[in-house]
């Protein structure tokens, strides 16, 4: 009995594992909600795929819509360079919808084709960047690394509700999501946000004033995640952090607000996920299974 309790186990970590990329995730809800939506579009977006995007986010052509391109990316973050941020390709194909919802809404972000960058990592850095309640959803027409989207999402927030991002937000979330999303290519994207996350909410709590005290923070939280950081990890991650913590504009009781909305966001999802009809059968089966394995085993 002990051995069909650990192989009983054992095949439960498997079944979470397949679940979590096996269940297809629910389509972006065509309800926009009944605050305002803008729509930022790539300003290299076909006109065939400006119109097909546009009905996937459930909007028709008079919704508010930013073109936004490379150039328009980099004077928004103010790099004053060519070689600012930009997908590789130097092309914008990523498009975003972002809905105002009211207050206690939180953050909820949907993203397709988006390959390099998870929904928390967009939450998280819209939190930094100061926005609050409110509906996004990012896609391409191909599969795109999604960096670029955020600026996009930024900038419709700004037409949305007339209020002006700071320029430190800006440049600290975008800083923010590059590092997360690196630090995602070694641990798993979902890690790195949950990390990230955790990141911010320590220095919301303990308001540290120096850089080594956030470099405290990020050894600290990497150690009770189990995330083996290295020394360049370490302080790409602490300089970003540190400059969070400077921020002079963040309510910091309303950010631990929006960062603990994040969590339930995910431990909802994920009881979503084991819930659906698709996990219990595929469950149902994996245990009949495993219930005839050692029958036989035992027969024999």
């Amino acid at each position: 009995m002990t051995m069909f309790k650990k192989w009983a186990s054992i095949a439960l970590v498997a079944l979470l594992a397949f679940a979590a990329i096996a269940v297809p995730a629910g389509s972006a809800s065509a309800e926009t909600g009944s605050g305002k939506t803008v729509v930022t579009l790539g300003a290299d977006l076909s006109q065939d795929q400006r119109q097909a995007l546009l009905q996937e986010m459930g909007v028709d052509s008079n919704v508010q819509t930013i073109n936004v391109g490379i150039n328009d990316i980099r004077k928004y973050l103010n790099t004053g360079s060519s070689n600012g941020p930009a997908p590789s390709d130097n092309k914008a194909y990523s498009s975003a919808r972002i809905t105002i919802m009211d207050g206690g809404n939180g953050i909820q972000v949907k993203a397709k084709n988006v390959t390099r960058v998870t929904e928390q990592m967009y939450a998280n850095a819209l939190i930094t960047a100061g926005i609050q309640d409110a509906q996004v959803y990012v896609t391409s027409p191909h599969p795109v690394t999604g960096t670029a989207a955020l600026t996009g999402v930024m900038m419709a927030f700004e037409k949305a509700t007339n209020k002006q991002i700071s320029q430190d937000q800006r440049n600290v979330a975008n800083e923010e999501m590059k590092q997360t999303s690196q630090l995602g290519q070694k641990v798993g994207g979902d890690k790195a946000a949950d990390f990230m996350n955790q990141v911010k909410e320590e220095i919301a709590k303990q308001q540290p004033k120096s850089q080594d005290e956030v470099r405290d923070i990020v050894v600290n939280v990497g150690r009770d995640l189990n995330i083996n950081l290295n020394n360049q990890d370490i302080n790409n991650i602490t300089n970003v952090m540190f400059q969070f913590s400077q921020l002079d504009n963040i309510d910091w009781s309303a950010l631990q607000g929006q960062l603990q909305g994040l969590k339930g966001d995910l431990q909802k999802n994920f009881q979503n996920i084991i819930d659906s009809p698709e996990a219990q059968g595929f469950f149902d089966k994996l245990m009949n299974w495993i219930k005839d394995f050692f029958s036989s085993l035992f027969s024999g």
